[in-house]
């Protein structure tokens, strides 16, 4: 029997996959321990502050141990698998068992089959304590997986019934969000006695944890050395009302990932650019008479032509007839910074929070050219594919609520940009035309910009070009 060298397994750690970010959540495995697995495949997708980004292994060989469940929030630079790629086509080393085994792996009978020497189950593997130790002796890991080792080591004697508490350098066995309540309500987890399966703490643990230490204690009972904990019963301790709800009637949604980003960039914005917002109603009958024109040309064959392909070209026109618009305040170095391209940021509702991604150089694309890029951003931004790449360095965006019926609405600029136009519902209205009330196709176009680098007659010329635009589409052409 050949032993295995650490040489032979490959950690791969968690990315930086959008730039600074210092953690990612793991939503979805899709290898599992003993499949093969080749350079460039898939292993499993996670969620970082920005977008869900599916991960490729740089290896070729055999997953011998997946270091984190689904659910995982992970720090960057954290191994989250471990391949082996000494060529083996077997499963990984089995795990130490909830009862200790009689023997060693390594004193086995050289006759054993790889059978007999499968592992009869796998302990779960929690953040922060790496996998339960082997049963075979392996090489101490190097660097920061030592203290890991130790902690689950202690974590083990634990679950193995000795009834004594992890050593101190260890970290009682939680999951993130029972850690999060912790936190938020001051309970120090080493002290929180575990009731959950493999000695896991739970949200009621915390809890009554909670309602232990804030039992009233009388004075003439409990001398001032005594714990108040053992004086007074749980049962007369009071509720916590800052912790406690009626879950049937209420449900708790952790913030992270995108709806955690969106938020904090949304008050980051909103109390650091000074927000101008201004309104033009317009007839955009034309407009959409030329939407159903294109629709039928040969340039546009294959390509999603509608409203809004129309009016992001408006922007990209009138932002060139308005250049200064186009910009972002530098706050630490007290400059406006001009920028001489246009990457247009298309606001876009997905089932993980609101995204911005963005077309790059869009000003310098052809209609079919931006027809084309507007496509494959709706479509992959569905998908909940878009990289962390396509949602920066955005200098202008588009936000369409008129897809949800709304007529109007005044929207927060995405920080470190200049401006942004809501697009509101297109509807069949009653409209002065030529002198004569008729019906006509009417929106309204809400203009939000950072007054401190856009004043309000350069707002009011750029939203003013787009609007006349959109009622003369033949400006595309002249303006152009």
């Amino acid at each position: 029997m050949t032993t295995m060298t650490d040489t032979s397994v490959r950690e791969f750690k968690m990315p930086d996959v959008g730039e600074g970010l210092t953690e990612a959540e793991i939503l979805k495995w899709y290898v599992q321990v003993g499949d093969t697995v080749t350079d460039g495949q898939v292993v499993c997708e996670v969620e970082t502050a920005k977008a869900a980004v599916e991960l490729p292994i740089p290896y070729d060989g055999v997953v011998r141990d997946l270091r984190f469940p689904e659910g995982t929030m992970v720090d960057v630079g954290t191994a989250i698998i471990a391949i082996d790629v000494s060529g083996g086509t077997g499963p990984a080393p089995a795990e130490v068992p909830a009862e200790p085994v009689e023997a060693p792996v390594a004193a086995a009978p050289a006759g054993d089959t790889a059978e007999e020497q499968k592992p009869q189950g796998r302990q779960p593997v929690l953040v922060g304590y790496g996998v339960a130790a082997s049963s075979t002796k392996r090489r101490p890991r190097k660097g920061p997986e030592v203290p890991v080792q130790q902690a689950s080591a202690a974590v083990q004697t634990e679950l193995n019934g000795h009834g004594t508490p992890p050593a101190p350098e260890s970290r009682p066995l939680a999951k993130p969000p029972v850690r999060k309540l912790a936190k938020d309500l001051g309970v120090d987890l080493a002290t929180v006695v575990p009731s959950g399966p493999d000695g896991i703490i739970t949200r009621e643990d915390v809890h009554a944890a909670v309602t232990a230490t804030e039992a009233p204690v009388p004075v003439t009972q409990a001398p001032v050395t005594q714990a108040p904990v053992t004086q007074a019963p749980v049962t007369q301790a009071p509720a916590v009302p800052a912790a406690s709800y009626d879950t049937a009637r209420e449900t708790r949604v952790p913030v992270k990932g995108v709806r955690k980003a969106t938020a904090q960039a949304m008050v980051g914005s909103a109390f650091t650019a000074p927000h101008v917002t201004e309104f033009v109603t317009v007839d955009v009958t034309r407009t959409l008479k030329l939407v159903e024109d294109l629709k039928q040309d040969k340039d546009f064959t294959g390509l999603r032509v509608n409203p809004l392909l129309l009016i992001a070209k408006a922007l990209l026109v009138a932002i060139k007839r308005n250049p200064d618009v186009n910009a972002s305040w530098d706050e630490a170095n007290q400059e406006i910074v001009l920028k001489h391209y246009v990457n247009l940021g298309i606001a876009a509702a997905t089932p993980r929070g609101l995204i911005v991604p963005n077309i790059k150089d869009a000003d310098a694309k052809t209609l079919p050219q931006l027809a084309e890029a507007l496509g494959e951003l709706v479509a992959t931004a569905k998908e909940g594919r878009t990289s962390p790449a396509a949602m920066q360095g955005g200098t202008v965006t588009i936000t369409n609520v008129g897809v949800f019926g709304v007529d109007t609405g005044t929207p927060i600029l995405p920080p470190g940009e200049s401006a942004i136009l809501a697009v509101g519902a297109i509807k069949l209205q009653p409209w002065v035309h030529k002198g004569k009330v008729k019906p006509r196709q009417v929106t309204t176009l809400a203009l939000s910009f950072d007054h401190r680098l856009i004043d309000g007659e350069l707002g009011s010329k750029l939203l003013a070009d787009v609007a006349a635009i959109l009622e003369q589409p033949k400006k595309l052409i002249t303006w152009a």
